[in-house]
C-alpha cells in the first residue's frame, strides 16, 4: 500500500497519533479577515476525530 502523496505533503501525525494539519483560510484574501482571525490561524491545528479517520486511511504507515 502506498501513502497518498497529497496527504504526506499536508498532514503529519503527533506522537499520540492525532492528525496535525495547517490552518485553513490563509492562502489569500487576508485584507477582509479580522486581525483576530489571522492570529488564530497561525501555525497548525489538530483535526477533529471524524476528519482524522479519513486522513489516516490515506497514510497507512503513519
Amino acid at each position: 500500500m502506498k501513502t497518498k502523496s497529497g496527504v504526506k505533503k499536508r498532514f503529519s501525525l503527533t506522537a499520540s497519533g492525532k492528525v496535525r494539519a495547517n490552518q485553513a483560510g490563509k492562502q489569500h484574501g487576508m485584507i477582509k479577515r479580522t486581525n483576530k482571525q489571522l492570529r488564530n490561524q497561525r501555525g497548525t491545528t489538530v483535526l477533529a476525530p471524524s476528519d482524522a479517520k479519513i486522513i489516516k486511511k490515506f497514510m497507512p504507515y503513519g
